[in-house]
């Protein structure tokens, strides 16, 4: 099942760091199913990044077929990979253009992290464009079972290991 991202833009009153409130427009994305929830999941999540009153200005459907978060980055990138396939029938080349969205720290850390992500793809492909995204940060949607699978696949390590048990056994 492929993921459908929305791009919000909401509009509120931020402090900035020198302590003077302005009125400013950002840029959100969230997976959801449809524009409704999309709408009540921004109204989630800017509610408790904010005390403020904030406006919804717009809701669309993001071009993106992927979204790759990298630890340590703090801006959002938009990569386009032109995925390069041979037209047997035609006898040419066809490129197909997909959209990642990519956090890096700089251009070249995107286009690192882009070659990344696309490693184990087994067809040619090129990155023609990279381009910093207003995106100021993505909410995916969690469902809380990812929670309970990680700490079911989290299996603690005995604080003595087999050989230490073996080794004790032999000695008594």
């Amino acid at each position: 099942m492929s993921v459908t991202w929305y791009e919000c833009k909401v509009k509120y009153r931020k402090t900035h760091e020198t302590g003077e409130q302005k009125i400013t427009t950002e840029a959100y994305l969230l997976d959801a199913v449809s524009y409704t929830e999309a709408e009540t999941r921004i109204n989630q999540e800017m509610a408790a990044y904010t005390s403020e009153e904030f406006l919804i200005t717009n809701i669309k459907v993001a071009n993106l077929s992927e979204v790759h978060p990298f630890e340590n980055s703090d801006r959002w990138f938009k990569s386009k990979v032109a995925l390069i396939a041979f037209d047997e029938e035609s006898g040419k080349e066809r490129k197909t253009n997909i959209y990642m969205l990519i956090q890096a720290n700089d251009v070249k850390e995107a286009f690192d992290n882009t070659n990344e992500m696309m490693k184990g793809t087994t067809g040619d492909y090129t990155i023609p464009a990279i381009t910093e995204s207003p995106i100021m940060d993505v909410f995916p949607y969690f469902t809380g079972e990812e929670e309970q699978l990680e700490k079911f696949n989290a299996v603690e390590k005995p604080e003595t290991s087999e050989e230490e048990v073996l080794e004790e056994r032999e000695t008594e």
